[in-house]
């Protein structure tokens, strides 16, 4: 009995992690860019009392085993990297990715950062940067008296004004392991060992994804699939706690025994 409490116990604190990231999703449901994480479980431990195949004389050996699991944990939250739906804002320096890859974005610190969201804006100096003001990579300066900014699909920007027009190509960054990735909040993430290194490409070529001037990628949350996953959470959280009363239950069943 005593089992089943602190294997419900470690049931009910699965859940509770369960029931954070859930939450954390439907807290980002209008975040452009982001990406929905699942939370993975892995059984604990167990307790064998009778080994399965044990010689049993004879030649005769057992079928099956005696084993006593002590209960859950979260082993793994990966990002889901699934395409979310476009939104069209009209913005000129809005940008969307449809399909794989990323923006690299420079930190204060000089190293690089990743992103889908492509909510661009230009700073004082014509920069083209994000709404925390981190510069984006590959985008050249904005000059003055720009009117017309084109964004094409395979990744050509042509900046045209009274002042003449200057075309570049913006390339995107993937990875081998974009799961791999490490979340660092403000919709960027962190290259790590388990992502792999980052991989140049032009847009639309050898499995890039292609841009969308004018438009926001939205969150890839979907909210009834959450409220599903809650209501799940919820129950395999309350049952774990039935399973405590129970067990609470039978040991105060044989405290009161009497001879």
């Amino acid at each position: 009995m005593l089992r089943a409490l602190y294997s419900s116990a470690a049931g009910m604190q699965a859940q509770q992690a369960n029931l954070d990231v859930i939450a954390n999703n439907l807290a980002n449901v209008n975040t452009t860019g982001f990406k929905k994480s699942k939370i993975e479980f892995q059984d604990l431990l167990y307790e064998t009392e009778r080994v399965a195949g044990a010689d049993q004389g004879a030649g005769n050996l057992l079928p099956t085993g005696i084993q006593i699991g002590h209960g859950s944990r979260i082993v793994a939250t990966s990002k889901i990297f699934s395409n979310g739906e476009l939104s069209r804002t009209g913005e000129r320096l809005d940008v969307a990715i449809q399909g794989d890859g990323f923006f690299e974005v420079q930190l204060p610190d000089g190293t690089r950062a990743y992103t889908r969201d492509g909510a661009f804006k230009t700073d004082a100096n014509g920069r083209v940067v994000n709404s925390d003001g981190l510069p984006i990579q590959g985008f050249q300066p904005v000059p003055t008296g720009t009117q017309n900014i084109t964004i094409a699909a395979n990744g050509d920007v042509t900046y045209s004004g009274a002042g003449g027009t200057t075309t570049f190509r913006v390339q995107l960054v993937r990875f081998a392991n974009p799961a791999g990735l490490e979340a660092m909040g403000r919709n960027l993430y962190r290259e790590t060992p388990a992502s792999g290194s980052p991989e140049l490409g032009n847009p639309g070529e050898n499995g890039f994804g292609i841009l969308a001037q004018g438009y926001l990628e939205l969150s890839n949350v979907k909210i009834v699939e959450e409220m599903v996953n809650l209501i799940v959470a919820q129950r395999a959280y309350e049952i774990n706690a039935k399973a405590i009363q129970a067990a609470d239950e039978m040991m105060q069943q044989s405290n009161n025994l009497r001879r």
